[in-house]
């Protein structure tokens, strides 16, 4: 089994907010990845008390030891149960019902001798390569199907569209976001590599289309994930000045890999 992971800030001034990590049990069969995407709010108040990096860090913290050591819960449920504890955690000066309350993407696998399970909520993405080389990007694509018109401001996104239906949904304090999430399980023996990137990293296909997802990944397995961030920050830099490809998105986000070749 061959694992590697890397998380960058967008901005070395700047804390991380996204979250990654590869546990494996202590029974040595099986294994679980995670990332998280912190969700960078506007200026204005959040309601909270705490950042957005504390958040993922716990959420992602919960997640990961929630995911191996209940192997036999269902990931939607390990989820939920990592939102409460987390929500738990914040303390009475926190009002979790304000729409900005510290929030992430999530994308969680978990694979035993048996099964290999999955979850995605919100726009990161998992990659899954089957034996005979092919891959299928398991994707939340909710965001992205929304008219662009729908996200012109921060308050009709906030009060029409974020954690609502028919808008998008992410990991914030309300556990039961979680039966929101594209899950799926698939025969271990269908599954040969498995690759998280939170959306700084998926630029490399979804802005900058250097290839399609099956490239990508095999970009990661041959040039490692350092290279891909690598190759994205390029990318960006050389798209600072004329926007053709970046258009309104910030210049530079926080990207995570984490592959897992079973």
């Amino acid at each position: 089994m061959r694992t590697e992971l890397v998380s960058e800030p967008g901005d070395a001034s700047r804390p991380n907010e996204d979250f990654a990590s590869v546990a494996l049990p202590a029974s040595g069969r099986g294994g679980v990845l995670v990332a998280l995407d912190g969700v960078t709010p506007p200026a204005g108040p959040t309601g909270c008390l705490h950042s957005v990096p504390w958040f993922t860090a716990r959420l992602g913290g919960a997640l990961t030891e929630l995911a191996v050591s209940l192997m036999d819960v269902p990931p939607a449920e390990v989820l939920s149960r990592a939102i409460a504890r987390t929500a738990d955690s914040h303390g009475e000066g926190c009002d979790l019902s304000h729409p900005r309350t510290p929030q992430a993407t999530v994308v969680m696998a978990r694979w035993s001798p048996e099964t290999v399970e999955y979850l995605v909520l919100s726009d990161s993405a998992l990659l899954v390569e089957a034996p005979d080389g092919t891959v299928t990007a398991v994707l939340d694509d909710r965001l992205s199907r929304l008219p662009r018109t729908s996200l012109a401001t921060d308050a009709l996104i906030d009060s029409k569209l974020r954690n609502k239906e028919g808008g998008f949904f992410t990991a914030a304090a309300d556990p039961s976001v979680a039966g929101r999430a594209v899950t799926g399980v698939l025969p271990r023996s269908a599954v040969r590599t498995l690759v998280a990137l939170t959306d700084g990293a998926t630029r490399w296909v979804e802005k900058f289309h250097e290839g399609g997802w099956g490239d990508c990944l095999a970009f990661v397995r041959k040039e490692g994930a350092q290279a891909l961030v690598d190759r994205v920050r390029e990318l960006e830099r050389a798209d600072a000045e004329t926007r053709t490809y970046l258009r309104r998105s910030k210049t530079h986000d926080d990207a995570t890999v984490v592959y897992a070749e079973l």
